[in-house]
């Protein structure tokens, strides 16, 4: 049984009727919310804020009578991570880019990536760069739910891929494996 059903048997004798309700994951929904922001602001041109207050306003949290991501909605966000990431990527938009370009082949220009995923990864690379972030294999793990979310290609391959590179790149330290005696030793295998 997923986390979002509930049995249709009726309750055991003796025990009350309360139906569970489905998890809710609030910075999970912040971070589809912030890849549809920065998709939306890099398509249309929008100011970042803007696009933030839009988002705010009108497409995070869910609609009395809806079930949750109805008509581009993001039910249950975070609405302060969401703002977080989405400005975090902005600022650090060249930097990120950057990096992107260093771990894309030659022949794949960063605009030859699909929109949507370019926002996503720009969103993750955000979070690498927050000091307070989750650990970087988090961030990786969060993002491709997402990527599974939008994509049902090898788009979540790619992004797993280039997050790798780019979570290493900004936060080698969480990347690190421990051997045995607690020395760190480093997971690339060149290393």
């Amino acid at each position: 049984m997923s986390d979002h059903e509930t049995s249709a048997s009726p309750p055991p004798q003796g025990r009350p009727t309360t139906a569970r309700a489905p998890r809710t994951r609030p910075r999970t929904a912040a971070r589809v919310g912030a890849v549809q922001a920065l998709f939306q602001s890099e398509q249309a041109g929008e100011n970042p804020e803007a696009v933030i207050d839009q988002f705010v306003r009108h497409r995070l949290g869910e609609l009395p009578g809806t079930g949750g991501y109805e008509e581009g909605r993001v039910p249950e966000a975070d609405v302060a991570l969401f703002g977080r990431i989405v400005r975090a990527a902005v600022r650090e938009q060249d930097r990120l880019d950057g990096l992107l370009v260093e771990a894309l082949p030659p022949e794949w220009p960063l605009g030859r990536l699909d929109p949507v995923l370019r926002a996503l990864l720009r969103a993750a690379g955000a979070e690498f760069t927050m000091s307070d972030g989750p650990p970087g294999r988090v961030v990786i793990n969060e993002y491709l739910d997402v990527a599974h979310g939008f994509f049902s290609g090898d788009e979540p391959r790619m992004a797993n891929g280039l997050l790798d590179v780019i979570g290493r790149r900004l936060r080698p330290q969480d990347f690190e494996q421990r051997a045995p005696g607690g020395s760190p030793e480093a997971t690339d295998p060149a290393a």
